[in-house]
């Protein structure tokens, strides 16, 4: 990411964050690394539970929230008031976006739901992520990431096939990937009002976004009763497609998808008579536990950096299996400067994921890391909403920002 002058796509667009977080405000992430105008709506007493999530720092906050609230303004305001309800209001009359992730009738409870604020800006786009979504009769019940990958069918495929499930990777995926269906969302619901539609809300449920990724899961289980079980590293319908151990106790992931891969695999292994053994991928299915074996010896008689160029020169696809040290060390990460590093003026030097995707004539830009609790609540308010500082002090001293 790197400062420009060129207008970004998303300048001029201001968007109210008032949820929680990650799932919701990932998306408010996406949107102000573009250019948006992201202002981040939290309770003035301790903010938003993301700044205490993760590994802390110095200045309080943690690494997650100075990573993932970059580029955001922080303003504090109580909307469980009713002068804090109505400076909402106020606020949302000169917005284009809300962000919201509240059990589904929240809002609504607070006088803030959305056909509320509609009647206010007719052009509103919401953003509204839950555990289940807005209907259905699990709607009120709360979730994090762990129970989406559970409710939606990802953590039962992870693990090995003789052992218990187990979560998909140390990381909340599922909010994220919710933040980033949620981006879809909010443009696709921005370009209708730009062609003269109406303001809409965007129904998100965390376990619907990790349901929507697991291919031919659903339509093999409709047509042929067949239930994908735990496999491990393996891929259900191609062989070899699986993580497999070197000599120097590394690991390198190889994909064989299709038959062309793996005779270019089988010359490269010098068994050149395994592609015509096994010529289709129903083949290499049928003798998997055979072919793992075979390509699992190959393997560990080679070192990783051997395997690797081995593979390169054999126009076979394989990579390594890093660790998050391995990658602030590879040439590629470097070249492509997918780690920034940023001072911060509350804890120095950090290093953080450059924002993705890479455009080729507005990228993103980063400005600054995770605000401090409501370092933007008195500029907000002049210049959004035109408070003076007598306005400003009275709502302070009420405990409504």
């Amino acid at each position: 990411m790197s400062q420009t002058t060129i207008r970004q796509p998303m300048e001029g667009v201001r968007v109210l964050d008032i949820a929680t977080f990650v799932a919701a405000p990932f998306c408010g992430t996406i949107l102000a690394d573009f250019g948006a105008e992201v202002i981040k709506i939290e309770q003035p007493n301790g903010g938003d539970t993301l700044r205490k999530f993760g590994t802390p720092t110095e200045c309080g906050d943690t690494l997650v929230w100075l990573s993932e609230a970059r580029n955001k303004q922080s303003m504090t305001l109580d909307l469980r008031s009713p002068e804090g309800a109505e400076l909402f209001k106020a606020l949302v009359a000169e917005s284009d976006v809300v962000l919201e992730n509240f059990r589904p009738g929240t809002l609504e409870k607070w006088g803030l739901g959305f056909e509320t604020l509609r009647e206010i800006n007719p052009k509103l786009v919401m953003l509204r992520v839950s555990a289940y979504g807005q209907t259905g009769p699990k709607r009120g019940e709360p979730g994090f990431a762990r129970i989406a990958h559970a409710f939606g069918g990802l953590s039962f495929l992870a693990g090995e096939p003789d052992g218990p499930p187990v979560v998909p990777g140390s990381t909340s995926l599922a909010d994220y990937i919710s933040g980033m269906w949620g981006a879809i969302g909010v443009l696709l619901a921005m370009r209708s009002v730009e062609a003269g539609g109406v303001g809409q809300f965007i129904d998100i449920g965390l376990y619907e976004s990790v349901f929507r990724l697991l291919d031919e899961i659903a339509p093999a289980y409709a047509k042929f009763g067949l239930v994908r079980e735990r496999m491990g590293p393996d891929t259900v319908n191609v062989v070899p497609h699986s993580h497999y151990e070197t000599s120097d106790n590394r690991w390198i992931a190889l994909a064989c998808s299709n038959d062309r891969m793996f005779q270019r695999l089988a010359v490269t292994m010098g068994q050149p008579e395994l592609a015509e053994l096994y010529p289709t991928s129903p083949d290499r299915v049928a003798a998997r536990a055979k072919i793992n074996a075979l390509v699992s010896l190959w393997v560990s008689q080679h070192t990783q950096e051997e395997l690797l160029k081995v593979c390169a020169d054999g126009q076979v696809p394989a990579g390594p299996l890093y660790s998050i040290e391995e990658i602030f060390q590879d040439p590629q990460y470097a070249e492509r400067k997918n780690l920034i590093r940023i001072q911060d003026p509350r804890v120095g030097e950090l290093v953080l994921p450059s924002a993705i995707p890479r455009l080729s004539e507005t990228p993103a830009t980063f400005n600054h890391a995770g605000p401090a609790l409501g370092s933007s609540t008195d500029e907000i308010l002049r210049r959004v909403l035109s408070l003076t500082a007598a306005d400003i002090a009275s709502l302070r001293a009420n405990k409504t920002i």
